[in-house]
């Protein structure tokens, strides 16, 4: 089989998140046909055997060391091209899928040519009834970047599809031609980022970021940093600062620290009843 897409789904010592994620995928393929590439990032615990003895005809691309988000999938990426892709698209090892989400995505990027992402709808896996992602907000004046309908519980409001800001690196589709020619995820912002500014380099070229309601994802959302909340929101402002060097105006980051206290503290709540409500307390 050649052509058509590649859902390329990058694992680093994740193997009950992938295994999870695989057979979700399992059922949406027999849906809308695609092929699964994974992508190991220089696992050590174990993970590459177990994802060939369940899914012993999974693609798999072994990386000797972790590139990382960027780098893992642009190693992907290109593999992705080798196996004759037309279509890749980027998935989390910590999702499952719903089975019918692969075919509103594809319909808007070989029906648009203008669409140069295509993005679903994301749920909490804990709360399979409470967004995510339903779409994206940025500001470059004042380094205000968001997901649209977080935390909410989805409704007629989040229902709409269309343009949006940006894509999430969580789940994203694009036709294998655009991502080429904006030569892949920018390898630089290491943690976070990454999506947003591959979503403005897209733009910067006239394609749109299309939010795809009708499909659906339901996200683990950030296993690897239970317990360090410190860090994320140190990660999230050191990217959000590299994000408005590339591409904000001259005040731009100034601003962004200047808010940043006003932003953080209602960011800590959220991600620490987030977690307080995972563990039932």
């Amino acid at each position: 089989m050649t052509g058509g897409l590649v859902v390329v789904v990058l694992n680093w010592n994740g193997a009950d998140d992938t295994l999870r994620c695989l057979h979700s995928l399992e059922s949406a393929a027999a849906a809308t046909p695609f092929r699964v590439l994974v992508v190991d990032n220089g696992s050590s615990d174990g993970s590459v055997g177990r994802i060939r003895r369940e899914f012993p005809g999974t693609e798999i691309l072994e990386l000797p060391f972790n590139l990382g988000y960027a780098g893992g999938n642009n190693a992907g990426f290109r593999r992705a091209e080798e196996m004759g892709a037309e279509e890749v698209l980027f998935l989390n090892n910590d999702t499952v899928v719903d089975p019918g989400f692969a075919l509103p995505l594809l319909t808007v990027l070989r029906s648009q040519s203008g669409a140069g992402a295509a993005v679903p709808k994301i749920f909490y896996m804990a709360y399979p009834s409470v967004l995510w992602y339903a779409g994206g907000e940025v500001s470059l004046r004042s380094g205000l970047v968001r997901h649209v309908g977080l935390r909410h519980h989805d409704d007629l409001r989040f229902s709409r599809p269309g343009t949006t800001g940006y894509a999430t690196g969580c789940c994203v589709g694009l036709r294998v031609s655009v991502f080429r020619a904006l030569g892949g995820f920018d390898e630089s912002f290491g943690m976070y980022g990454e999506d947003v500014d591959l979503s403005l380099r897209l733009q910067a070229m006239g394609f749109r970021v299309v939010f795809v309601p009708s499909s659906r994802v339901w996200h683990r959302v950030s296993g690897g940093f239970e317990g360090r909340l410190l860090q994320k929101l140190w990660l999230r402002t050191a990217s959000t600062v590299r994000l408005l060097r590339k591409h904000g105006l001259a005040f731009s980051v100034p601003l962004f620290l200047f808010l940043l206290p006003f932003r953080l503290v209602p960011a800590a709540m959220g991600m620490f009843f987030s977690v307080f409500r995972r563990e039932g307390v």
